[in-house]
């Protein structure tokens, strides 16, 4: 009975040894699927933060084209004014309103 009853401790034994050993195993790989996950989680803040970034400049040049065509607006809206007509006429064609004189400085 004596080698029935060692034959079962060494089992029991080596069952506990195997048992450390996977424990070990499986605590490895969660320890290396931690760092593969941490090490991702950088690079996805690192892209968000470049998205982010990315966004900003894209909302300050949409700021910028709204800002260029209500510029443009305005000046639609003056060069289809009698008071830039008159403008054009007096500088370009050299137009005078009725009663109106002129003087130009010598050369």
């Amino acid at each position: 009975m004596s080698s029935k009853k060692n034959s079962a401790k060494m089992r029991a034994k080596r069952n506990q040894r195997y048992n450390k050993m996977a424990m070990v195993g499986i605590s490895i790989v969660v320890c290396m699927l931690l760092v593969v996950l941490f090490v991702q989680g950088q690079s996805v803040r690192e892209r968000i933060s470049a998205n982010n970034q990315k966004q900003d400049e894209l909302a300050q040049q949409i700021e910028d084209e709204n800002k260029r065509t209500e510029d443009i607006e305005n000046m639609q809206e003056y060069m289809q004014s009698d008071e830039y007509i008159e403008k054009i006429a007096k500088e370009k064609i050299g137009l005078v309103k009725e009663n109106e004189i002129i003087f130009k400085e010598a050369d």
